[in-house]
């Protein structure tokens, strides 16, 4: 049995699916020693609609995780997806009168930053610091230790609706785990994906899942832009489900066997078996007819997320290019479509730096699963979130400084 204070477990609670991914740190590296995963009834585009069916899919899919890696699991990093996820830039200054600058300090100009106004319905999940300013010295990563007399934060923050993370949180309490963090899927697939050369020199990573489309813009080392968009890959089971006449079961079954969005390098004499529904004999179609009716499905979900890009004028900050991961990026020829849409460099992204059961979670499907525990890696916290506790969404803002302890 591993020390409990070196086991460090990532939720993904998807649309799709639920994974669990279980890491050992041991010293600064992370080792994947088991991973669990089952069907995800209870949600829908991210968001839970279904508590006990939610944590029924929980249960199982931590118990298969604890089996596989001879632990009991008590507590989890949980990411927070769907399309109620909205972000913004901030600005916070403050005076220091000519002295150094102390972690006080930071810390202060983290809360200046953090007074912007949101609905009550809402609720801040993430304050991500995107460069400090002393005096006019800018692009300070490390502020601490310098002299100035004013300090600036440029931040970055994400927004979320409140009642969406407290569903999360108590379900996974439910399923007996306490909530470590709450973390944005985007974020922590970045973690688990991107080189340090495409952090700073400029990326957008889109995380492709069954309910949702998630982008996150990083350039300078730090998160520039965030965005959530309610389309995936259950949409395009739904496209072939209508184009073939087929129930969804087979529709996805399809999807994973024969999906194609780049109908021109399929073979026109190649052909795929659709069952029939209603007693319905099986018809044979040509495998071409799935790329006509992926491919502008998947052009579609591209065009926005560029559209989204430029809306946030951001255009001339992701010169490494794109990286897809996500379950739904494994679909062929999908990131030749997205390299045509962006015209920019297009890879798929795959879990890295990490040991273990490589073999196993080398796979896009499980970059957010393995990025949550690269965040609890780098961020361990003891504080445990519950839904009995009134200061939950209090203390769940406020622990977001871990965010940037690597930085200051």
């Amino acid at each position: 049995m591993q020390a409990h204070e070196d086991i460090i477990v990532g939720l993904d609670i998807g649309t799709t699916k639920i994974c669990a991914v279980v890491g050992e740190r041991s010293g600064d590296d992370v080792n994947i020693i088991g991973t669990g995963t089952h069907p995800s009834i209870g949600l829908n585009k991210g968001v839970v609609i279904d508590i006990e069916a939610t944590v029924d899919s929980i249960k199982k899919a931590v118990e298969e995780a604890e089996l596989m890696a001879g632990c009991e699991i008590s507590s989890v990093y949980a990411g927070i997806a769907g399309g109620h996820i909205t972000s913004l830039n901030s600005h916070g200054v403050i005076a220091i009168k000519g002295r150094e600058v102390t972690q006080d300090d930071v810390d202060r100009v983290i809360e200046a930053a953090k007074a912007v106004s949101i609905p009550m319905d809402r609720e801040v999940i993430h304050v991500l610091p995107q460069e400090y300013i002393v005096d006019d010295q800018k692009g300070v990563h490390n502020p601490i230790g310098m002299t100035g007399v004013r300090l600036e934060a440029k931040v970055h923050i994400v927004v979320g609706a409140a009642s969406s993370a407290h569903n999360i949180i108590k379900c996974a309490n439910k399923a007996g785990l306490d909530v470590n963090d709450v973390v944005l899927e985007s974020l922590a697939s970045g973690d688990a994906v991107l080189t340090e050369e495409e952090r700073d020199l400029g990326t957008a990573l889109i995380d492709i899942g069954g309910g949702t489309t998630d982008l996150a813009v990083f350039s300078g080392g730090n998160i520039q832009h965030t965005f959530v968009l309610a389309i995936g890959g259950l949409q395009l089971t739904n496209d072939i489900s209508i184009g073939l006449r087929a129930s969804k079961n087979d529709a996805e079954k399809i999807k994973l066997k024969y999906g194609t969005c780049l109908s021109s390098a399929v073979s026109p004499t190649e052909t795929i078996e659709v069952p029939g529904m209603g007693g319905r004999e099986p018809r044979s179609m040509p495998r071409q007819v799935l790329g006509e009716i992926l491919e502008p499905r998947v052009e579609e979900i591209c065009a926005l997320v560029k559209r989204e890009i430029f809306r946030a004028g951001l255009e001339n900050q992701i010169a490494s290019g794109i990286v897809l991961t996500g379950g739904s990026s494994l679909l062929d020829g999908m990131t030749e479509v997205a390299e045509s849409i962006f015209d920019l460099p297009t890879r798929l992204g795959k879990p890295r730096q990490i040991g273990g059961l490589v073999d196993i979670v080398s796979n896009p499907m499980y970059a957010t699963g393995v990025g949550l525990v690269l965040y609890g890696a780098e961020n361990q916290v003891d504080k445990k979130f519950r839904i009995r506790d009134d200061n939950m969404f209090q203390r769940v803002t406020s622990r977001m400084k871990k965010w940037f302890s690597d930085v200051v």
